[in-house]
């Protein structure tokens, strides 16, 4: 028997807002969390401009410990921290100190690279031969688990605690994750999300590829175009979104507010066959994975009235909307409300999936579907598909009653998450 999952808790470190209010106001006004990097300008790059959430050092001290914060130098481990801490308090789940692990509760978050301005480090001191002076925590703050080693030592989990990675998909998939742990009775509570550290040791890779935008230097805002005619690439981004899953029957006994359900979901891969790659998706896999979510969800295709892309920004924009519209049967002004994060974040790469999924839970919160930024003149071969009114362009008082979001990462990897609106 499948048990109900619900989500309960909520934390996010975004480029455009840290904490859920900033975020979620952000969000319903348009405003980007994208900006000129000096830092990258010093080095050459050719796009100058990234989404990074600007962390107060004073909001550090509240998360680590003194002998944590001790040569801490890993801006993905800070984010994912926040995020999950923020998440678990959210909830109204108590931290607990010097008493048994919580046996019921657990943690799957992930990322694609951890502490890689540490690495930096610690290789230039090994290099002159300082190895002493690595410090006692290199070692965590490099390892890719060492995101949720850190959330599980913090809040005591004694159930699966453990790091996934599947390039931009990973938060998304971390979700799905949970939620099945969840409804075979394997847990109770699962903190799930992602993260992303920031930085040109993470961005210049992309950069390289040249599939980041280079004329927006001087203007971060308008940089980032999902299903634009005018994108150029997509805008590098980091942070980290988490989200507190919960069986229905523990929300209940607690008496926890509900955000949403979690009906279901699927991930797959493409195989990088049939014109899939590292770097491209495959559609028939992509039109696969939103069927076999809506299937696994028990619900049809007709009662999606809201989506949450992937949609980076790129040429693929139109090629998903297209996808979209296969797999659920429908265009014109029968296409669900759509709608794209990354125009005010740019593409927080693994912490992706997790931001936009923590966006697309507001939703159902506040009671509307957010708008798209820099999409005012849409791509002709996506209008050819679905009607312009189902692109907002500014925030709609619009109640969702079933959203899904997808992720579609780097490896031929997609995950789709459908999420309802609370009713008991």
């Amino acid at each position: 028997m499948s048990r109900r999952v619900v989500i309960t808790g909520l934390g996010v470190c975004a480029p455009n807002g840290i904490g859920l209010e900033a975020f979620a106001t952000s969000l319903q006004n348009g405003i980007s969390g994208i900006r000129f990097q000096p830092k990258l300008a010093e080095l050459n790059f050719g796009c100058q401009i990234a989404g990074e959430p600007l962390v107060p050092a004073n909001m550090v001290n509240s998360y680590f410990t003194p002998l944590q914060l001790r040569g801490l130098n890993a801006s993905g481990l800070v984010y994912g921290v926040i995020a999950g801490v923020d998440a678990w308090k959210d909830a109204n789940l108590t931290i607990e100190h010097n008493k048994s692990p919580d046996w019921e509760s657990g943690i799957i978050f992930g990322t694609g690279i951890l502490g890689v301005d540490k690495f930096r480090e610690s290789i230039h001191l090994i290099d002159n031969g300082d190895v002493r002076r690595l410090g006692s925590t290199s070692v965590v703050q490099t390892m890719a688990s060492g995101i949720s080693a850190y959330l599980g030592g913090i809040l005591g989990c004694g159930n699966q605690v453990t790091t996934n990675s599947s390039a931009c998909t990973t938060g998304t998939e971390s979700i799905l994750m949970g939620f099945e742990r969840i409804a075979t009775g394997k847990a109770e509570r699962m903190l799930v999300g992602s993260c992303s550290d920031s930085g040109p040791y993470v961005w210049g890779g992309f950069d390289s590829l040249r599939i980041l935008p280079r004329k927006f230097n001087d203007n971060p805002s308008k940089a980032s175009r999902p299903m634009s005619a005018t994108a150029s690439g997509f805008v590098p981004g980091s942070g980290a979104g988490a989200l507190v899953l919960e069986s229905f029957e523990s929300a209940k006994q607690r008496g926890a507010k509900i955000y949403a359900e979690v009906l279901g979901g699927a991930i797959n891969s493409g195989g990088q066959r049939g014109g899939g790659s590292i770097t491209a998706p495959n559609s028939e896999a992509v039109k696969r994975c939103i069927e076999d979510a809506i299937c696994n969800s028990k619900i049809l295709k007709s009662d999606i009235d809201t989506i949450n892309g992937h949609l980076t920004a790129t040429s693929k924009d139109a090629t998903e909307i297209e996808n979209w519209s296969a797999a659920l049967e429908r265009k014109g002004v029968d296409f669900p409300y759509i709608n794209a994060t990354k125009g005010t974040i740019g593409h927080c790469l693994a912490a992706a999936g997790s931001i936009e999924c923590v966006a697309s839970v507001l939703q159902f919160k506040n009671h509307y579907v957010y708008g798209n930024i820099n999409s005012n003149d849409l791509h002709p071969d996506i209008l050819d598909v679905i009607d312009a009114g189902r692109i907002p362009q500014k925030t709609l008082n619009h109640q969702p009653r079933i959203l899904a979001k997808a992720s579609f990462g780097f490896g031929d990897v997609n995950a789709c998450v459908i999420f309802k609106a609370y009713n008991e």
